[in-house]
Formats: C-alpha cells, structure tokens, sequence
C-alpha cells in the first residue's frame, strides 16, 4: 500500500521514487519540512522546501483516501456484496470520486423512490425496460398489477423510478454528466426576493452568469459568501438538453416502446438526481479550487510580510497615534523591553505641541533612541509630520509601521502574561516597536487572519487556512533562525521539533539557570529529547557560545566534520570563518562520509563564509508626499510614494498616506498582461503610483503604476 502510494506522489511531483521513499520515512520518523530540507538533502536528492512540504501534503491526502477504502470495503463486506472483482478495483483506486461511484449503489439510501418500487416487486419490470427489446411495454407491466401496483401507469412508473436509479448510480453516467459540467457549466446568481436594501453590496451579483471555468476566485468567493449572508441564490449548471443528449447517446438504444420508457426515466434522472448530484460536487470542488488560490495568495503575503525588513536591535521610541485620547509613547530597548511609557497630545484638540515636542526630544535623549517607529491607524501623518519636523541631539531615523492586529495582540491572553500590570494602550505600542525591531519575533503572536494580508480569509475552509499559515510561519522561523536567550516562548513555539510545551520549557529552564552558554545544554532542558535536540539545534542560535557554530545553521551533528577541517588547515574552527584564506584550500570531497555528501558541505561552507545571517533584506526609510494627509487632497493625474500593503489575484493595495489604501488593479500593474501581481511587487515595497480615479463618497482610490 504504501509502496504505491509513494510511486503515486512521485509520478505526480515527478520526483525520483527513492527520494519520495526516503522523504516518507524521514516524515513518519517525526522529521518536520525545515529539517528535512535543509539537513537531509542526500537523501532527498536536495529537495527544497516547497517540495518536501508537496510530498507531505499528497501523502497525508493518500493516507485519508485509503482510510476511506477501508470503511468502503467493510461496508460493502458487511452486505455481503463484496467481490473480487469490485475489491481489486477499489484498493487499487486513488480517485476519490472514483471511489465514491464504485461504492454508490451499495451505499446504504434512505428510503427512495426506486426502493419503494422495488418493495413492490417492480425490479424485474425495470430490468425488461432496460433491455430495450420489449414492443408492448403495457402488456408486460399488467402482469405486475397487484394490491401494491394499482395499475399499469403506477408499474411503468416504479419501474421507470429504478432505472432512473440505475443510471444515477452508473459510474460511466456520472462522467459524462462531469464532463459536460466540466465544459460548459455556467454559475448563476440571483438576488433573494425582498434583499435589495440589505445586500447592496452585493449588486454585481444580482443578476449575475459566467462560466465556471472563467470565474476567478475572488468573484466566487464574493458569490458564494453572498449565498451564504441569504441575499444571493446561486446554481451551476449545464445546458439541461446537452445533459439529456449525451446520455441518451450511451443509453438509449433501439426503437422500441422499453426505449421510450428508458428515455423517460433518462430525463427523470438528468434532471431529479444526476445534475443535483454533479451541481453539488462542481460547487464543492469550485469553492475548493477557490479557497486554495485565496490560501495561496494569504501565505505568499504572510511569508513577505514575516519576512519584512528588520531594524535589528536598536533601541526603539514607538507611537501609537491618536487624536482626543493622545498619542501613547514607549521607549524600548535594543531587545524590545519596556523601559518606560506616556502621553502625548500633539493633536487637536489638546494641541499640547511644543510640550509633546519637548517631551520626545528628551526621551530620545534619556534612552539614547536610535528609531522612531509611529503606527499607520488614526493621525498616523499628521504624527509622522510632526516627529520629522523635530530636532534631535543624536541620528534618528523615523519609520512608519503598519499596526494591522496590534489591537487583537494588546488584548491577548500572550500581552496580559508579556504585561500584566500594564493596559491595553501600552500593550499596543510596544508592539509597534517590536515590529520594526525584528516583525518576525513580534508577528507569531499574532492570529495571521487579523494581520491584515489576504483576500477572503473568513471564507476559506478555516482548517486548510490554519494548516497552511503555520507552515509558512514554521517555515520562516526556521529559515531565519532563532536566538535561544532572548526569544519569546511563542517564536520558540515555532522551531522545528518544539511546540508549545517544549518552548516553555526552555524559557523556564532559561528562566532558572541563566542563559544557555551551548547547544548541548539543550538536552539539560526536561522532556527535551535527542529526537526534538535533533529536529531543533540547527535552527537555535546563541550569539556568545564558546563554540563559534552555536551561532550558525551548521547542525551540531556535523560539528566533528568542520573541526576535522580546522585540524586538517592547522587552525581553530573561528579561523576558519575569519580567514576566507583558510577556507580556500579545504577539498570538500575529502570530507564525504556515508551519511554526509557534498549538498551538506557545501551548505557548511557557506555557513562558515557568513555564520547566523538573516537572509532579510536590510530596512530602508520611507517619506510619504509631504503635502498628502486625506483623500481630499488627491487629485487625478498626481504622481505619489507608496507602500504595498496587500496582494490578491486582482490587483495590489497601496497607502498613499490618506488612511485609505488605494487600488492598483492587475491591469495597470505593468505596459505587459500580467497573470499574478508578484511578478511586479512584493508586500511592503515602496513603489510609484498614479491616481486614476478619485470616489471620495465611496472612499476608493484607482491607482495606476504604468508611465510612473
């Protein structure tokens, strides 16, 4: 079973099977995709992560399809209708409505009409019918006439309601339906009587066609969540008549009065039990189709936005802006500790500016501040104005940072326990300043639906969404690396081979004897075992260990290898990364051991020329035009500074500075067709943009980035 399955997953993936084999095994050892990429490359012939995360996801697939098999299989056994014809087409089966039209017409059925028929002795009746050799049906049906079958119409009928049955549980019936579905279904939307008022915004869909196939996601989303508010009514179908024909084709024959029947309960079939059948799995796997693209869209933004630009560790003022209740001031540290917090009221209707100013310039002083950060919501220009226009005694830069969730992490069970004594406006801020430390460390703690990227989020099946985002976050976490004595329990949560209850014991543990001093320590850590040590060490960083590869991605099982080359150089393994002299002459192939080829010695080389990088690009500071502050002062035709706050299939979003993002539709992305935004932008760009159009009623902005 399992050997078939993984030749499945590599002809899909078209990998190699002893890649797929390997892969497997490591997965079902409790290796996670971070690990597996990156430390066991010989044996998935360097798979990155994308696809050992591909093969993890196809298995887990297979693995449900075969539970299903089983349940199938007993079913069937139970019945007794279990043969070994009908058993082997089934276990070799990996189709999963293939297997649900094999097992149909043994599916246990509430009472139907064609059940009922044949409680009325109607079956060999319906079996005459469908031979189609039968000239004088009436006179054939009299002899079912009884105390059960009134007559001669009620026989017909009941015989016509079992063939129709037999044709809806015909595996070749359902596939000609699908493929005429599959060509030519069109989904239609309706306004529901009465809902005008309440589901305005939902006009475009009120009278509404298009072909499935041509319907992007974010239309039949929108549609679908329409239908499901109660204002919309939505079918998919096909031309009824070509549904009609094709079945025809396969099963009337002949042209006799069976025939005749048989068409009847053809039509019968098309239109009571094969289109309701098919529109239902076409809706099903519509909206499936609909949610992955929308999942894809959520974690390729969440992986740029976790992945933004660092400040690094330098000592922070942060402002959550505000105008009636101030602007609330933290100072934190190079490591985002809270040193100290106010108000400020720059801003009518307190206009306490020179005193606000006096203020900020000596806290900038009192904490040596090197960054200002000022959150993007209420008065974010008028502070950002306000900070710029102020003169200090030291270099400061001043950065706008986007606050999408700061509110839903300030009033978390994570903030009360990081800040218990201190209220929610606090709490926010020094998220803020968090984020423009390092967003990664500060962005985990944050459910990703409420960070503001995305397109449909609330839509989307919620377990494939939850399962997709804590891979990407998984996997950035460990792509970048995690400091062992300063990160928080949640970001440790994050690690490969940790979890919640693991990361907890590591702060604790670090909590009561100190910062760890090496990577070994890591096993004092209770419950933490040699396979979590293993699945986790390389991603753990400790900048002041003894051991200079504690702060690099090198994985202490291969420690012994780079200490062989120092040995072998006539130097210490520090050497080794200060000197790029003494790395020259190292001969890789001399190094290789059963388990250790040249894909892990050539990572170690590289880890040895730079050790513990961030692979994040370095911050740069942004200025919006200085003359924006509101949609009012937009004008057509002006040529303004932006950030790219958000990506969907059609288009992208950027601030221009007015609290209000604007749209850049995919088709004034570029002077050339265009099928996915990321091929021009990344989250949080600074880019150029037009304004196109102005609705200052509806507060939309048309923005274009052609001729800027």
């Amino acid at each position: 079973m399992l050997n078939q399955i993984n030749k499945i997953i590599a002809a899909e993936l078209q990998l190699q099977l002893i890649h797929i084999d390997n892969t497997i095994e490591l997965l079902d050892g409790g290796a996670t995709v971070p690990f597996i990429s990156r430390y066991r490359k010989e044996r998935t012939g360097s798979m990155d992560e994308v696809n050992v995360a591909a093969v993890k996801e196809r298995y887990e697939k297979l693995l449900e399809i075969e539970k299903r098999k089983e349940t199938i299989l007993k079913s069937m056994d139970d019945q007794g209708v279990l043969t070994p014809d009908l058993k082997k087409k089934i276990n070799e089966s990996y189709n999963l409505t293939e297997l649900e039209d094999i097992y149909l017409p043994y599916k246990p059925k509430r009472k139907t009409r064609a059940v009922k028929a044949k409680e009325k002795g109607l079956e060999p009746l319906a079996r005459i019918l469908m031979k189609q050799y039968e000239r004088d049906v009436e006179s054939k049906a009299s002899g079912f006439v009884n105390e059960e079958v009134a007559d001669v119409d009620e026989a017909l009928q009941g015989a016509r309601d079992i063939v129709a049955e037999w044709i809806n549980e015909n595996s070749v019936a359902r596939d000609i339906v699908r493929t005429v579905f599959e060509r030519g279904a069109v989904i239609t939307s309706t306004l529901v009587k009465g809902k005008e008022e309440e589901g305005a915004k939902y006009k475009d869909y009120f009278e509404f066609s298009e072909p499935l196939k041509r319907c992007p996601s974010h239309r039949l989303l929108a549609i679908r969540r329409g239908e499901k508010e109660g204002f919309l009514k939505v079918t998919i179908s096909p031309e009824e008549e070509e549904v009609v024909h094709r079945l025809g084709r396969y099963f009337v024959k002949g042209n006799t009065e069976a025939s005749e029947q048989v068409e009847k309960a053809l039509k019968d079939a098309g239109k009571r039990l094969l289109k309701p059948s098919i529109e239902t799995e076409f809706a099903n796997s519509s909206k499936t189709k609909a949610d992955d693209e929308a999942i894809k869209v959520f974690a390729t933004n969440l992986r740029q936005l976790l992945l933004s630009s660092p400040l690094g560790q330098k000592r922070v003022l942060a402002i959550d802006p505000g105008y009636r209740t101030g602007c609330k001031v933290v100072c934190l540290d190079a490591q985002g500790n809270l040193l100290h917090n106010e108000n400020i009221y720059p801003h009518p209707p307190q206009r306490e500016t020179k005193q606000s100013a006096k203020k900020i310039s000596s806290l900038v002083d009192a904490y040596r501040i090197e960054a200002i950060a000022i959150g993007n919501g209420t008065a974010s220009r008028e502070t950002e104005s306000f900070v710029r226009n102020l003169k200090y005694s030291r270099d400061v830069q001043v950065f706008v940072v986007s606050e999408d969730g700061a509110s839903v992490y300030s009033a978390s069970k994570v903030a009360r326990e990081e800040f218990p004594e201190y209220d929610v406006t606090v709490r926010g801020a020094v998220s803020i300043g968090r984020r423009l430390i390092d967003p990664l460390a500060e962005l985990v703690k944050i459910d990703p639906k409420s960070i503001g990227v995305g397109q449909y989020q609330h839509d989307v099946d919620q377990n494939s969404l939850k399962s997709s985002l804590d891979q990407v976050v998984e996997s950035c976490v460990n792509k970048v690396g995690v400091d062992l004595n300063t990160s928080s329990m949640h970001l440790l949560t994050y690690v490969s081979g940790l979890g919640p209850q693991l990361a907890k014991n590591i702060v604790a543990y670090r909590k009561e004897n100190g910062a760890f001093t090496s990577r070994n320590q890591l096993k004092k850590v209770p419950r933490l075992g040699a396979k979590a040590f293993e699945q986790a060490a390389g991603f753990l960083r400790i900048s002041d260990s003894k051991n200079p590869l504690d702060n690099s991605a090198v994985h202490p099982e291969v420690y012994s290898i780079v200490e062989k080359m120092a040995e072998d150089q006539g130097c210490k393994v520090q050497d080794l990364i200060e000197k790029a002299e003494a790395r020259k002459s190292i001969k890789l192939e001399n190094y290789i051991t059963d388990s250790v080829g040249l894909p892990t010695l050539k990572d170690i080389m590289g880890e040895l020329e730079k050790p513990g990088r961030d692979p994040r690009q370095v911050i740069k500071v942004f200025e919006f035009d200085k003359n924006i502050f509101s949609i009012e002062d937009l004008h057509v035709g002006m040529v303004l500074p932006g950030i790219v706050t958000n990506i969907t299939n059609f288009g992208v979003f950027v601030d221009v500075g007015v609290k209000q993002d604007g749209l850049v539709h995919i088709s004034q992305m570029a002077d050339r067709f265009i099928s996915d935004p990321n091929e021009i932008v990344t989250l949080h760009e600074h880019v150029k943009v037009k304004v196109m159009e102005v609705d200052k009623v509806r507060k939309r902005i048309q923005l274009s980035m052609k001729d800027v």
